[in-house]
Protein backbone atom coordinates (compact mmCIF):
# COMPACT_ATOMS: atom_id res chain seq x y z
CA UNK A 1 0.00 0.00 0.00
CA UNK A 2 1.01 3.53 -0.78
CA UNK A 3 -0.02 6.67 0.72
CA UNK A 4 0.14 10.21 -0.70
CA UNK A 5 -0.24 13.38 0.63
CA UNK A 6 0.75 16.71 -1.02
CA UNK A 7 1.40 20.11 0.64
CA UNK A 8 2.78 23.13 0.04
CA UNK A 9 0.16 25.10 -2.88
CA UNK A 10 -1.43 28.62 -2.10
CA UNK A 11 -1.98 31.70 -3.67
CA UNK A 12 0.97 33.32 -5.06
CA UNK A 13 1.35 36.31 -7.51
CA UNK A 14 2.90 35.98 -11.27
CA UNK A 15 6.18 35.60 -10.75
CA UNK A 16 6.45 34.19 -7.42
CA UNK A 17 7.83 30.72 -6.54
CA UNK A 18 6.00 28.00 -4.77
CA UNK A 19 7.41 24.50 -3.20
CA UNK A 20 5.25 21.28 -3.47
CA UNK A 21 5.98 18.21 -0.99
CA UNK A 22 4.50 14.71 -1.51
CA UNK A 23 5.02 12.80 1.37
CA UNK A 24 4.80 9.31 0.90
CA UNK A 25 3.97 6.01 2.86
CA UNK A 26 5.17 2.48 1.48
CA UNK A 27 7.16 1.74 -1.41
CA UNK A 28 7.53 4.01 -4.11
CA UNK A 29 9.66 3.91 -7.72
CA UNK A 30 8.85 6.37 -10.01
CA UNK A 31 6.72 9.38 -9.10
CA UNK A 32 5.42 12.73 -10.91
CA UNK A 33 3.20 15.82 -10.40
CA UNK A 34 -0.19 16.28 -12.48
CA UNK A 35 -2.33 19.07 -12.04
CA UNK A 36 -6.30 19.41 -13.43
CA UNK A 37 -7.69 22.69 -13.59
CA UNK A 38 -11.77 23.12 -13.10
CA UNK A 39 -13.36 21.32 -15.86
CA UNK A 40 -10.55 20.27 -17.34
CA UNK A 41 -8.71 16.32 -17.22
CA UNK A 42 -5.35 16.07 -15.74
CA UNK A 43 -2.60 16.86 -16.89
CA UNK A 44 1.29 15.50 -16.42
CA UNK A 45 3.54 18.20 -15.57
CA UNK A 46 6.92 16.74 -14.40
CA UNK A 47 8.12 12.83 -13.83
CA UNK A 48 10.93 11.76 -11.94
CA UNK A 49 12.52 7.97 -11.55
CA UNK A 50 13.44 6.32 -8.02
CA UNK A 51 16.90 7.00 -8.46
CA UNK A 52 16.07 10.54 -9.25
CA UNK A 53 18.72 10.87 -11.89
CA UNK A 54 15.57 11.22 -15.06
CA UNK A 55 13.79 13.40 -14.86
CA UNK A 56 10.40 14.48 -17.88
CA UNK A 57 8.66 18.24 -18.04
CA UNK A 58 5.78 18.84 -19.96
CA UNK A 59 6.69 21.65 -22.20
CA UNK A 60 4.12 24.41 -20.87
CA UNK A 61 7.05 23.69 -17.24
CA UNK A 62 9.74 23.25 -18.94
CA UNK A 63 12.75 25.58 -17.62
CA UNK A 64 10.00 27.20 -14.44
CA UNK A 65 9.91 24.01 -12.24
CA UNK A 66 12.24 21.52 -11.29
CA UNK A 67 11.48 18.05 -10.03
CA UNK A 68 13.52 16.22 -7.41
CA UNK A 69 13.00 13.59 -5.07
CA UNK A 70 14.25 12.53 -1.11
CA UNK A 71 14.09 8.96 -0.91
CA UNK A 72 15.27 8.34 2.71
CA UNK A 73 12.90 11.36 3.30
CA UNK A 74 10.07 9.38 1.15
CA UNK A 75 9.19 13.07 -0.20
CA UNK A 76 8.98 14.04 -3.60
CA UNK A 77 9.14 17.55 -4.53
CA UNK A 78 8.35 20.26 -7.06
CA UNK A 79 10.26 23.63 -7.23
CA UNK A 80 7.99 26.19 -9.34
CA UNK A 81 9.71 29.16 -10.34
CA UNK A 82 8.15 32.12 -12.53
CA UNK A 83 4.77 31.02 -11.69
CA UNK A 84 1.48 32.39 -14.60
CA UNK A 85 -1.79 32.00 -14.36
CA UNK A 86 -1.94 29.34 -16.15
CA UNK A 87 -0.57 27.39 -13.66
CA UNK A 88 -3.38 27.74 -11.41
CA UNK A 89 -4.80 24.30 -10.91
CA UNK A 90 -5.24 21.42 -7.75
CA UNK A 91 -1.87 19.80 -7.93
CA UNK A 92 -1.60 15.79 -7.40
CA UNK A 93 1.24 13.78 -7.21
CA UNK A 94 1.35 9.96 -8.21
CA UNK A 95 3.39 7.15 -7.60
CA UNK A 96 4.35 3.89 -9.89
CA UNK A 97 5.74 0.69 -9.15
CA UNK A 98 7.69 1.09 -11.97
CA UNK A 99 11.62 1.90 -11.89
CA UNK A 100 11.70 3.98 -14.66
CA UNK A 101 10.31 7.17 -15.46
CA UNK A 102 6.34 7.29 -16.08
CA UNK A 103 4.68 10.33 -17.57
CA UNK A 104 1.26 8.71 -18.61
CA UNK A 105 -1.56 9.14 -15.91
CA UNK A 106 -3.22 5.91 -16.79
CA UNK A 107 0.16 4.41 -15.65
CA UNK A 108 -0.10 5.55 -12.42
CA UNK A 109 -1.14 3.15 -9.51
CA UNK A 110 -1.22 5.83 -6.36
CA UNK A 111 -2.66 9.01 -6.31
CA UNK A 112 -2.38 11.88 -3.46
CA UNK A 113 -5.31 14.01 -2.82
CA UNK A 114 -3.95 17.24 -4.09
CA UNK A 115 -3.30 20.71 -3.17
CA UNK A 116 -4.68 23.49 -4.55
CA UNK A 117 -1.58 26.43 -6.10
CA UNK A 118 -3.38 29.57 -7.78
CA UNK A 119 -1.61 32.24 -9.28
CA UNK A 120 -2.89 35.43 -9.90
CA UNK A 121 -1.78 38.01 -12.44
Amino acid sequence: QVQLVESGGGLVQAGDSLRLSCGASGRTFSMGWFRQAPGKERDFVAAINWGGTNTYYADSVKGRFTISRDNAKKTLYLQMNSLKPEDTAVYYCAADRNLGIVTSRDEYDYWGQGTQVTVSS
